[in-house]
Parts: structure tokens; sequence; C-alpha cells
């Protein structure tokens, strides 16, 4: 799961990038609402934690912005406010959740797993993600088919969770890695194409059926 971070407070965007990476999502971090509303338009976010207060553009008008151009990327709003008119105003803008700062780092991780389980990403209190004959740890970065199991590389198991989550798609170069490295990254498609073959590898020692494609001159798929 990719995650923005929208905090001008450079020492608490640092803290809370930190923290979610130690719990292996990926983070990017943007410090003024202008860089974050074009970080958004991406597209390749899957939750995105946004403070109210920032410059250029405060986080209210951004998510409204992120809402007008057709993006249903869950929001959760960080606020050193806890009026309820600022918490009513930030859902009623669009908002899907809201923390008051000081918060619990745990509350946090909490509400991005909700929000991940609401989007269908994660199967609710698992972190697991099936398919076929495979299923996927994406706490514990563990690969297993049957009795048979591996241990993969953060970059391995986003990878594959992109695939699976995406299982009815091809899926193209360009779009790995946007979602994987981010949209301003200087990644290659051979980064794509390693990745790629550590992955099949790894699925035949678990003795898998399940198969990356690959779809000539456009990218992969899953089956």
């Amino acid at each position: 799961m990719r995650i923005l971070v929208v905090e001008d407070e450079i020492h608490l965007a640092e803290a809370l990038s930190h923290i979610l990476k130690k719990n292996n999502y990926s983070v990017d971090v943007a410090n003024d609402g202008e860089a974050g509303l074009d970080n958004v338009l991406s597209g390749i976010y899957d939750v995105i934690v946004l403070d109210i207060m920032l410059p250029k553009m405060d986080g209210i008008t951004v998510i409204k912005q992120i809402r007008r151009e057709g993006f249903d990327t869950p929001v959760i709003l960080l606020t050193a406010k806890s009026e309820i008119s600022d918490k009513i105003l930030g859902l009623d803008s669009g908002a899907d959740d809201y923390l008051a700062k000081p918060f619990n780092t745990e509350e946090l991780l909490a509400r991005i797993r909700a929000l991940g389980r609401r989007r269908g990403e994660i199967t609710a209190n698992t972190n697991t993600l099936s398919c076929g004959d495979i299923s996927l740890n994406t706490s514990a970065l563990k690969l297993s088919s049957g009795a048979h199991e591996i241990s993969l590389t953060l970059k391995e198991c986003e990878l594959l969770e992109y695939l699976i989550l995406h299982k009815e798609m091809v899926c193209s170069k360009e779009q790995i890695i946007e979602k994987l490295w981010g949209f301003d990254s200087d990644a290659e498609a051979n980064h794509v194409e390693v990745y790629v073959s550590f992955l099949r590898k790894k699925l035949a020692f678990v003795n898998s059926k399940v198969a990356i494609n690959t779809v000539r001159g456009v990218g992969y798929s899953l089956t």
C-alpha cells in the first residue's frame, strides 16, 4: 500500500514517514498543500494522510479539489483543532476519517488498516491477500502455497500485491513504476523486469500454479 503524508511540520512528517515505512508501507511526503495536491493527482496512492493547516493551500481546499477531480482515495485529516465544527467541515468536504493532534500512532495505523480493508485491498484482520493457490501476508512479507512458504523483500511484496489487486488487468511497466517507486522516480523498466524475475522464482519455490505472464509490448498479468 502506498501512502501520501501531507504535513508542513517537518519533524512530524519525517516521524510519520519513518513509522509507516517500519510497518511496510511505501510513503511519500509533501510539505505544502499545492505539492500534496500535485502528488494526489498522480493517482498512485491508496491512502492520504492530510493536515488541515498547510501553507499555499489548506487541507480542506486540497480535499475538495481531490473530490472535484473524481478521486475517491481515502483521506485521513490531521489537525491541531479539536472543535466539532472543524471535524464536521472536514468530513463534509470529503474526508473519510479524522484525527486531532496529538494522536497515538497506533491509532493512526489502525485507521489506515481500516481504510485499506474498506477498499477491499486487505481482508479483515489478517493483512493477507489470496489469489489462486497463493497467500500473501503483506505484514510479515511472506508468500505461501500449501505447506510451502518463502520470505519476500518489501518491493517484491508490493509488486505481487499490486498484481493480485489488478489480476483482471494487464499492468504496464509504467503503472508499476509509478505505484512502487513514485511518479517522479528515476526507476526504469528493467527495475520491474528484475523484480518480476525474482517473484517468478519464488512462486516456483512454493510450487504455485500462479503465473506472472508477460504481455509483449504492454506489461504483465497474473493468472
